[in-house]
């Protein structure tokens, strides 16, 4: 297909998804659907379009071409009276689902190369098992739980689970080369893992966590022998008992904790145990914070998990992309936050007391991460130790929240999260540069 054809392709697509959502908002007035039935019904249309695109396709630079453009398009509907778009923002509480999605799509695509089960089982779930299980609660829930200011129910966690785990069953058995008794313990694993996620989203952030963990517990684990599946389910169960054993100790509630052993669990799924110090210290780090210097966020345990989790769904996508290792760079981001956490953490005590305490912070995180640096493979040290890099961004998280704390009342997750980003983000860019000079 020529390149004309595939931008021909790429246009029609968002036409198709304007038209999509055109029906339904006319179809909502002769049939009187509800704002949650609009924005699921345009969920599966466009999940189902999405699951076509490495086929329709022949080259990935049109899908991610018309990937931004849908975000581009998302965001303009977004806005005050806008009526198409009130088919997916009709809801009465905030969601960043519609924009979470097409990221989740190009990142899956991304992450998934030639494997497409690892594209395909993901986005089926997003779109078929999240959908039906909402209208099912819907329609039938009648035991709830509370999640954030909303609620959700039993019988579409249910519905949910039973839905995945016949698509996981039906991918991996057409899809992946494994033992049929492996498919049928990673079909539960996939179904209860995904079903604990979903029942855990907020604001949309079901359209990220649930595929791209998904893929990456996947990724890591599909071929792993049956006892090291049990293994894996252990671990999971232990974090689970960890935090709940911790959450009202450190004043966390059961949604953020339930929260918090999904992002350990897929941290130490996913990389060597030293690579998630750091981050873990982030999830201690913001404990302490928030308790000793508040700040205006609603929901600050969730935003720190989201926070964390772009960081790292970030460094894992980058690193793909270039070949080049980010394991330190990532690191060095979670040392920064960690530490920025801990200096709002100390603004109310006397000068003296924060500067030998954010000192004895700073020495101790690059002790760690000496350690750290050594128990990794070359393949992560390809840049060498970075002291000075990494000494300068510890004294800087350090150094700007303390000097102007006021400035981190709001958006305070945010602007750290960024602050930490810039200097290993930089370096990174200048290293894989200076590298390809040699190769």
């Amino acid at each position: 297909m020529s390149p004309a054809l595939q931008i021909a392709l790429l246009l029609g697509s968002v036409v198709v998804l304007l038209g999509l959502m055109a029906v339904v908002r006319v179809l909502s007035r002769v049939w009187g659907f509800s704002s949650e039935v609009q924005r699921k019904l345009v969920h599966i249309g466009t999940g189902l379009y999405a699951l076509t695109l490495p086929w329709l396709f022949p080259d990935r630079w049109p899908i991610y071409g018309l990937l931004g453009l849908t975000v581009v398009v998302m965001l303009v509907l977004r806005r005050p009276g806008s009526r198409l778009g009130q088919t997916l923002h009709g809801v009465d509480r905030q969601s960043y689902g519609d924009l979470l999605l097409a990221l989740s799509v190009g990142l899956c695509l991304f992450l998934a190369g030639d494997r497409l089960y690892l594209y395909v089982l993901p986005i089926a779930v997003l779109t078929l098992s999240d959908a039906f299980a909402a209208l099912a609660g819907k329609a039938y829930g009648s035991i709830h739980f509370t999640v954030e200011e909303g609620q959700k129910s039993v019988e579409g966690s249910a519905v949910f689970f039973a839905i995945t785990l016949l698509i996981s069953f039906v991918c991996l058995m057409l899809m992946a080369d494994l033992a049929p008794l492996n498919i049928i313990v990673l079909s539960v694993m996939v179904a209860s893992f995904g079903t604990y996620v979903e029942a855990l989203s907020w604001r949309g952030f079901d359209n990220m966590f649930l595929p791209l963990g998904l893929l990456i517990f996947l990724t890591v684990h599909a071929e792993d022998s049956l006892a090291d599946l049990a293994a894996l389910a252990v671990l999971f169960a232990l974090c689970v008992v960890a935090f709940n054993r911790v959450a009202a100790k450190i004043g966390l509630s059961k949604h953020a904790a339930r929260v918090y052993v999904v992002a350990v669990f897929l941290l130490l799924a996913v990389t060597e145990v030293q690579n998630a110090i750091f981050p873990i210290l982030v999830l201690g780090a913001h404990a302490w914070c928030r308790n000793a210097t508040p700040c205006t966020a609603k929901y600050p345990d969730l935003d720190i998990v989201a926070g964390l989790a772009l960081v790292s769904f970030g460094w894992l996508t980058l690193g793909n992309a270039t070949q080049w290792n980010a394991v330190s760079f990532y690191g060095l981001t979670t040392m920064g936050l960690m530490i920025g956490l801990c200096a709002l953490a100390l603004t109310r005590q006397a000068l003296g007391v924060r500067v030998v305490a954010l000192a004895a912070i700073v020495l101790a995180a690059m002790a760690l991460r000496a350690v750290i640096h050594d128990l990794n493979p070359d393949a992560a040290n390809w840049n060498g130790p970075m002291w000075a890099i990494g000494a300068i961004s510890a004294v800087g998280m350090a150094s700007i929240p303390s000097v102007f704390p006021s400035g981190f009342v709001r958006a305070r997750v945010t602007k750290l999260t960024l602050l930490s980003l810039a200097i290993p983000l930089l370096s990174y860019l200048y290293a894989i540069d200076i590298s390809r000079l040699w190769t």
